[in-house]
């Protein structure tokens, strides 16, 4: 599978059955999320990769409403940093851009794998902080749950998730977020 392949391949399916994840399998989702590029080189990025189960059944309780389906997860994988171990310019916090590159990276080669790592906000940084031992100042920026994508659609998900469990969800088209140029009229809404 090429990179196009990955890209047009990856989806955030919330339908997932369980795969054993090993070391090996980690240490590979690990290095390709390790060579993407960051400011000065400065690699503000940290995971913490949750397969043991007890571990996970605890990340449970980190969950938001709604995000039951991630439940089904063979491994969460905790994202975070913190805006002191990047560039800093201005008001411009690199950490933030450095960190979703990498964990673009780490994504493209789940896929590739044939997982699924999919990408939530929905989950309380705190309680997260607190399970996984993540201390302050570093902040959770994301969890990334990664499973097999599982035919059969998973019945805790509402009405909208199972269409696009069916179904890509609609793209913008181009226009919509492209420029050629300059910003003028005509601005994407």
């Amino acid at each position: 599978m090429n990179v196009n392949q990955a890209i047009q391949k990856r989806r955030a399916f919330r339908s997932l059955t369980h795969v054993e994840i090993s070391k090996k399998t980690v240490n590979d989702l690990a290095e390709s999320a390790r060579l993407a590029p960051s400011c000065f080189n400065n690699q503000p990025w940290r995971f913490v990769f949750v397969s043991e189960p007890s571990t996970l059944k605890k990340m449970h309780s980190a969950l938001s409403e709604g995000n039951e389906w991630a439940q089904s997860a063979s491994m969460i994988i905790a994202v975070f940093s913190k805006k002191e171990d990047d560039c800093i310019i201005r008001d411009r916090e690199y950490h933030l851009f450095d960190l979703g590159m990498s964990v673009g990276f780490l994504i493209l080669r789940a896929t590739e794998l044939g997982l699924v790592a999919h990408p939530i906000a929905g989950f309380s940084p705190k309680k997260t902080k607190e399970i996984l031992g993540i201390p302050e100042p570093y902040q959770v920026i994301t969890l990334i749950i990664v499973g097999k994508h599982a035919q059969k659609i998973n019945p805790v998900l509402s009405d909208k998730q199972r269409r696009d469990e069916k179904k890509r969800p609609l793209r913008k088209n181009l226009p919509e977020f492209i420029f050629y140029n300059h910003v003028s009229k005509g601005t994407p809404s």
